[in-house]
């Protein structure tokens, strides 16, 4: 298996009160990703995901569509440190 990769993305348009985060969280399970999601002050999703290239990159590929009700306007991905201690699932996380 491949090294474990870590992204930080921030998904901005109509990407709250949308079930986006339940529905990444279901999206995580489907692509074996880790980390967490939750939703900022100003109305974005945040995510930190680790997994293997394939994993990030199927899942950032849903990203930009979202759930049916969402209108996703941009998915911004940034390569960042695997963090220490690694998560061992997909969480929602408290708002930022």
């Amino acid at each position: 298996m491949s090294a474990p990769l870590a992204q930080r993305l921030v998904i901005t348009g109509t990407v709250q009160g949308v079930w986006y985060r339940a529905s990444a969280a279901e999206a995580a399970a489907r692509f074996g990703v880790r980390g967490w999601v939750r939703n900022t002050a100003d109305g974005s999703v945040e995510a930190l995901v680790i997994g293997t290239e394939y994993m990030l990159e199927s899942f950032v590929a849903w990203c930009h569509q979202g759930p049916p009700k969402a209108k996703v306007a941009r998915v911004t991905v940034t390569e960042v440190d695997l963090p220490d201690p690694l998560p061992t699932d997909f969480i929602v996380a408290p708002d930022a």
